[in-house]
């Protein structure tokens, strides 16, 4: 039974993905943002042109491809433009997006469920992705951040599946070929795959300090001493996969996570080398790097929604989209031009590329909660016997805070050296993590003895999801009242 309401949940919150990238998925039509160059880019592999391309093609061949299919597709034809070099609806450019950004929660629960076995847990971090601001906007839009995501999320779900089957060369196969589509999207693909090595390396140092540990007793630091628990304990021995992690030898790492993202990569870029000859594979790249140097620095004066990483946790610099003014509801959308005066305007149209800000802050404080609950629980025992170990019966939450936290730093750590112009959908790849990291936190609070802590994960469930539908205007591009936009602008930094 408890199976049979876990798959009536994927499907639950799956569906409420699917219906709110869809709804109105043509209402401005025009290209926004960037799907200045990635809906022309996908337009152009279909009509043959050569073009230079800043980043590896990937998300651009879905694009591309989703245009294709759609002339196939009665749907979305009645509104159409020529922004494409092409006579197009946005819908045709949109939808492959939408429905892929409609999937990552939906990985996402099946990803936490494999390194948890926990039901709850699992469909807590799929609900909460759901409700999410910023992956809602990236999924509207011909854009492809949502591509980097869901192949970096995908390949870290089938290693963990690996651990488990019989077969395991097929799932670590397609393992490979994840990370490698995560990686032939954009080049910060490749933190999803720094961070599945850098937890398959803490597993080996794990086993070999616990190597040294001559006690099976408990630790003393073992776990959130105010946690007291209504069902079996989180620490019970459970069959999870961390257990096998370490039968990975290194040359099953290289090849399969190695060599096969790199073939896949490789790839990857056929396609795009055979249209634009003007340079090889190894030019390219130098060209794209030389790009990436020539962009400046994190400044206002460069890029007005310039935002340098440690701006992102803590959501103080989202970006505007798209925004427009009009007299009125029913005059037709201001797709083009430039908007009405200041104070003219009756009427705003805003896309916010902004995340649920109580989602990502409650996450934030899970990330450092968990961030000193795996450290405590790693080195404190050995602290206290004054001798190097590390008990032998860690527990499912300690691998699940060494997951979620390797991971986050391997998605984040990267962009402090960083000096060009970034912006806040760069940390769309670590804050994925603080979603799952918030709905443990909610899962514990739910499995508490104590009415108060459940009723604070009561709490923290309603307040990510009542923020999520107060903002949704401007995640959607609904018509605003000019109160009604500023009620929603909480900083001036967020305009």
């Amino acid at each position: 039974m408890k199976k049979n309401w876990f798959r009536l949940g994927i499907i639950a919150i799956f569906l409420l993905s699917i219906s709110l990238r869809f709804w109105g998925i043509s209402r401005f039509n025009t290209l926004v943002f960037d799907e200045v160059y990635f809906a022309k880019f996908g337009n152009n592999y279909l009509t043959h042109t050569p073009f230079f391309n800043a980043h590896p093609p990937l998300s651009q061949y879905m694009i591309g491809l989703g245009i294709w299919m759609s002339k196939y597709i009665p749907i979305g034809r009645d509104t159409v433009n020529s922004l494409t070099d092409s006579l197009l609806s946005p819908w045709n450019y949109r939808w492959v997006n939408a429905l892929i950004g409609s999937l990552i929660p939906v990985v996402v629960t099946l990803l936490t469920y494999q390194f948890s076995h926990r039901h709850r847990f699992a469909l807590l971090a799929g609900l909460f992705t759901a409700c999410d601001g910023l992956f809602l906007v990236e999924s509207r839009y011909a854009l492809s951040n949502v591509y980097i995501v869901i192949f970096g999320l995908l390949g870290q779900w089938l290693l963990l599946l690996a651990l488990e089957k019989q077969k395991r060369w097929f799932w670590l196969i397609l393992s490979g070929i994840s990370f490698g589509a995560s990686i032939g999207t954009k080049w910060n693909g490749l933190w999803f795959l720094t961070g599945t090595y850098g937890v398959w390396i803490a597993a080996w140092i794990i086993r070999w300090l616990q190597s040294f540990d001559n006690t099976s007793r408990v630790p003393l630091f073992s776990y959130l001493r105010f946690f007291q628990y209504a069902n079996n304990s989180p620490s019970d021995p459970i069959k999870i996969p961390w257990q096998n992690l370490t039968k990975l030898n290194i040359w099953q790492m290289f090849s399969y996570l190695g060599i096969i993202p790199a073939v896949i990569y490789s790839l990857i870029w056929i396609p795009h080398l055979q249209l634009d000859k003007r340079y090889g594979f190894i030019e390219v790249h130098k060209q794209i790097l030389q790009f990436h140097l020539q962009l400046g620095g994190n400044s206002p004066s460069v890029h007005p929604y310039c935002a340098a990483w440690y701006k992102w946790p803590l959501l103080t610099r989202p970006m505007a989209y798209y925004y427009q003014t009009a007299q009125s509801i029913k005059d037709s959308l201001p797709v083009f031009g430039p908007p009405l005066p200041d104070g003219a305007g009756k009427v705003i149209y805003d896309v916010h590329a902004m995340g649920n800000p109580f989602l990502w802050w409650f996450g934030l404080a899970a990330i450092i909660f968990l961030i000193g609950m795996v450290i405590i629980n790693i080195t404190m025992p050995g602290i206290k016997k004054k001798r190097l170990f590390i008990p032998k019966n860690l527990t499912i939450d300690t691998w699940i805070g060494l997951f979620l936290v390797i991971n986050y730093g391997a998605n984040l750590l990267p962009w402090v050296k960083v000096t060009r112009c970034v912006f806040i959908y760069h940390y769309m790849s670590a804050v994925i993590f603080t979603f799952i990291a918030i709905a443990w936190v909610v899962d514990q609070c739910l499995l508490s003895y104590y009415r108060p802590l459940r009723a604070v994960g009561v709490t923290i469930t309603f307040i990510i999801v009542a923020a999520f539908i107060f903002w949704m205007p401007i995640y959607l591009g609904l018509p605003l009242s000019p109160d009604g936009y500023r009620m929603r602008m909480w900083f001036s930094s967020w305009i």
